[in-house]
Formats: C-alpha cells, sequence, structure tokens
C-alpha cells in the first residue's frame, strides 16, 4: 500500500465520521445553517430590503422572502456586475459560474469565498466516503481524468467569469496535480469534439484509473477509444476501478457503458450545480444521494402537483415524505435566496436524508393534463431495454398534438446504438412503464384522448449533431428528457431515419 493510499484511507475514516455528526441532526444541522445564512448577510442590500433583522424564524423569512428564479436575481447580479458590494453577501463574489438557461439565456451564479469550499470539498468527500465504506483506496495511485469544460476565465471589476467545472480546476490540490488529465492545454480547448480526441491521444496509453463527467460525453470519450484500439476499457486501461458521473440519470446509459467497458464497475453519482453541490452517493448498495445539510444551503420544498398554486405548502427538513415529487428551492451562502433550482427531487430515505433527481420542473411532457416525469420516462427506458437487448445512446420525449391522422401522441426520439430484438415489444414495454408510473396518462390512454406512444429512429450521432447546430455540444450541456411543446422535435427531425 503506498503512503497515498494509506492517507486517503486515514483521512476517509475522519470525514466519514463528521458526516455521521451532521446527518444524524439533520433539523438541527439546518437551523445553523439558516440563522448563519441570515445573520451574515442582513447588512447587505437584498438583507436590508427584506428585512432580514426581523427575521427570527423560517416562517418570517417566507413572509418576508419570496420565491424567484433567475429572473429575480438578474437585477441584483447586474450591480454585483457593475462593481457594487455587499449586495447579495458581504463584499463581491469570487466567481461567476456562467450557465445557460433555457429562457433567460446566460446567467451568472455568483461563487464566494464561503460558497467556493464547499463545491471542492463536497467532491472529495463523496471520493472519500466511498473509500471509507469500500476499503478501496488505490485508485488514487493512478491518473484521475474529469471531462470538464476550459479553465480559461474572463474578468470584469475584479470578479472572474467561467463555467462551473472549469472553474473547478482551479482548485485541484497540489496532491492530485500530477494524476489529474487531462492537461491544462487540452483542457483549454473550446471545441468539444477537438478537445475529445486530444483527450484520447493524451489519455489512451495512461494508468487511468478513475474517469468522471457526466454520462453522455463519457460515453463519447469511451466510444473514440474503442474505435481507435478495438478494445474495452476495461482492457486500455485494466486499472479503472471507479466512475463517478452527474448531471444526468446514469440507469438509461448503464447497459451501454457496460459493453463499452467489459464489466460493471462501482460508481459515485454527484448532484453538483453552479447553484451549489447538493448531494452524493455515500452508500454503494443504498438508493440516492445523501443531502448535504451542512453545506451553507437551506432547503425548502415544495410538492410539484402543487407548484403552480398561489400559496403553496412549504416543507423544510423535518416534514418531507419519501416517494414525493418535491421542487427545491434554496437559500445559500452565495447569495440565492429561495431560489428555484428548477430541479425536482424525491426522497428515498429519511434517516439520513438521501434524494434522488426526478426531473426538472420546467421539463415534462403535460400538454393533455398528463404531467409525464423524467423519472417516469427514463425507468421505462431501463425496463425496455434490459428485456429487448436494446442499447440506447440518448433519447427525448415530446407531445405530438396536431398529428397529420388519428389520435393525439407522445413521440420519443431514440438513437439506437444497438435496436432492441423487437421494436414492437419494445414500444409495449415504454407504453405499460409510463402507464403504471402515471394514472393521468394511463387515463388518456383508456379514455382515448391519445393514442399509443410513437418511437422515432434518429441517425447515428443525430443528437450531438442537434446539440452542435445549436451551440451545446459538449461540456456540461444536456439533452432534455422531456419538453411540452415541438421545438427540440422539429429539430430533431432533420436527423430522424425514415
Amino acid at each position: 500500500m503506498s503512503i497515498k493510499s494509506f492517507a486517503a484511507k486515514v483521512f476517509a475514516k475522519i470525514i466519514r465520521v463528521q458526516t455521521n455528526a451532521w446527518a444524524s441532526k439533520p433539523k438541527e444541522t439546518q437551523q445553523k445553517v439558516f440563522k448563519m445564512l441570515i445573520d451574515k448577510a442582513k447588512h447587505t442590500a437584498y438583507g436590508k430590503e427584506h428585512n432580514f433583522s426581523a427575521i427570527n424564524s423560517p416562517e418570517d423569512f417566507r413572509k418576508q422572502v419570496k420565491i424567484s428564479d433567475y429572473e429575480g436575481v438578474r437585477p441584483y447580479v447586474e450591480r454585483i456586475l457593475e462593481g457594487e458590494k455587499d449586495v447579495l453577501w458581504p463584499g463581491k463574489p469570487l466567481y461567476f459560474a456562467k450557465t445557460s438557461g433555457t429562457t433567460s439565456g446566460a446567467k451568472y451564479i455568483p461563487l464566494t469565498k464561503e460558497s467556493m469550499p464547499y463545491h471542492i470539498s463536497a467532491a472529495r468527500n463523496a471520493i472519500l466516503n466511498y473509500i471509507a465504506e469500500s476499503g478501496n483506496a488505490k485508485f488514487v495511485d493512478g491518473k484521475m481524468i474529469f471531462l470538464q469544460g476550459s479553465p480559461e476565465l474572463s474578468e470584469k471589476n475584479g470578479i472572474r467569469f467561467g463555467r462551473l467545472s472549469g472553474i473547478s480546476a482551479h482548485f485541484v490540490p497540489n496532491y492530485l496535480q500530477k494524476n489529474r488529465k487531462p492537461s491544462w492545454e487540452t483542457n483549454c480547448i473550446e471545441d468539444w469534439e477537438t478537445k475529445v480526441n486530444a483527450i484520447v491521444e493524451e489519455t489512451i496509453h495512461e494508468n487511468m484509473t478513475v474517469i468522471s463527467g457526466i454520462p453522455s460525453w463519457v460515453q463519447t470519450y469511451f466510444e473514440k477509444l474503442h474505435q481507435k484500439t478495438g478494445k474495452t476499457i476495461k482492457e486500455i486501461f485494466p486499472n479503472f476501478d471507479l466512475f463517478i458521473y452527474g448531471g444526468v440519470n446514469y440507469e438509461p446509459y448503464r447497459t451501454k457503458f457496460e459493453e463499452l467497458i467489459g464489466t460493471q464497475l462501482p460508481s459515485i453519482e454527484l448532484y453538483p450545480a453552479s447553484e451549489g453541490f447538493f448531494a452524493y452517493q455515500d452508500k454503494q448498495n443504498v438508493e440516492g444521494m445523501l443531502l448535504l445539510l451542512n453545506a451553507g444551503i437551506y432547503y425548502e420544498f415544495i410538492k410539484a402537483d402543487d407548484f403552480q398554486e398561489d400559496q403553496p405548502k412549504i416543507y423544510e427538513i423535518g416534514e418531507v415524505e419519501t416517494n414525493v415529487n418535491y421542487v427545491m428551492i434554496i437559500s445559500t451562502n452565495a447569495g440565492l435566496w429561495r431560489y428555484n433550482v428548477g430541479d425536482t427531487v424525491m426522497f428515498t430515505s429519511t434517516a439520513p436524508y438521501r434524494v434522488k433527481v426526478s426531473g426538472r420542473i420546467k421539463h415534462f411532457t403535460s400538454a393533455f393534463g398528463e404531467h409525464v416525469i423524467a423519472k417516469e420516462v427514463e425507468e421505462a427506458m431501463q425496463i425496455a431495454s434490459a428485456k429487448t437487448k436494446a442499447l440506447i445512446s440518448e433519447f427525448t420525449v415530446a407531445p405530438q398534438v396536431k398529428p397529420e391522422q388519428g389520435l393525439p401522441y407522445h413521440e420519443w426520439f431514440i438513437e439506437f446504438e444497438k435496436e432492441p430484438q423487437n421494436m414492437e415489444l419494445f414500444t409495449d414495454l415504454l407504453e405499460e412503464s409510463v402507464r403504471s408510473q402515471n394514472s393521468y396518462y394511463d387515463d388518456l390512454i383508456v379514455g382515448k384522448i391519445l393514442r399509443k406512444l410513437v418511437v422515432t429512429k434518429v441517425e447515428k450521432n443525430g443528437f450531438n449533431n442537434y446539440m452542435k447546430s445549436i451551440g451545446k455540444l459538449g461540456g456540461q450541456n444536456k439533452v432534455p428528457r422531456l419538453s411540452n411543446d415541438r421545438n427540440i422535435a422539429e429539430k430533431l427531425e432533420q436527423f430522424k431515419i425514415e
């Protein structure tokens, strides 16, 4: 055992004890975070406008501060961009994480000296928790890669701007620098296809032990390695021991990944966002990710079914239930206040609190009142693929409200790596699974408001070509699983197989 792996095991035990300490006292932990946030920000412009000095409880907080999305934050961000201090949080942010919004254009999310360390420690602690649970630390001696955005940053009024993953690259600790791939120069390549090709050349002969990134983009990297060598990933990297991912549900990709890798591998799911690092998988054989209650974020939840009401009921930690779809509202030590991240989550456990991402509150299909969510279509795809031996590269679902003939339907655009043995059975399994999960959709089928879903096959690399056509190929960009309109579907029409 190397010194580095021995030290990692010791550190992992310490972190595991610390994690258990706050996770075992969830309500107390959140109360401390809430009080800290209010006390710290009461002299900011936002705190004065919303009378933070008079806030003594979460109930007071809800009366003083309305829930908002980025449009509610934008005026304050613009003031900060012009050089103003003490606006949303004391001082100025260290960084702005630039992220693309579906309705708001570019978003600039503040990262402060208080919030940034949690982004780094959460990713580190996820790995350390895995080491503490599994006893496996040998991978720390090999090379590690994270497929991420460019670390090159711009600057205005003393604040630097960039993608969150690129900003995070500046915080890789010194003891990992020699293990880290790709090189700084390769990481700075903006064009995604050029970058992946360069990463392949740079890593193909290295001792890669940890590979991480959004599954769809890691899949591209694996495919290029396989095309170049004709080998499985495990044959190329025999010491590859751990896959770390986040951003999208891994399950629709799992079968294809295991074929590319050549075996099953341990994996860690992360739940990072520009707005905060919310959760990570802390147990290998338990569903869900540990919600980080001590990371400078105060959480509130609203049942997704009630979200459009004028005054929906708010739930705190201690009040939420398992298997209920909630919209997640956050207040943070980066100066976001009662901010709707846009994600929906379900709790898989309340002792400790673990969540899984069920979708996006704006990404659903409900043209007929069915409100089908990402969890439902992803589970359906997983079942149908497994039972028909299909391999899926990518997919998305949209309503067809005005078909040329017959009743309306849900259209599934699917890029197959390997088509199902029986396409009719595959389609039936998708349909049966969604109907079993969503009673509204089932009622519409029974009532002959909708007809059975339709699968539209997309050509090889069709989704990549679509993402490229809208300038969102690579990095942290993801194809929405569902839409409530035909905007994506219409663009995918040019890539469909007749």
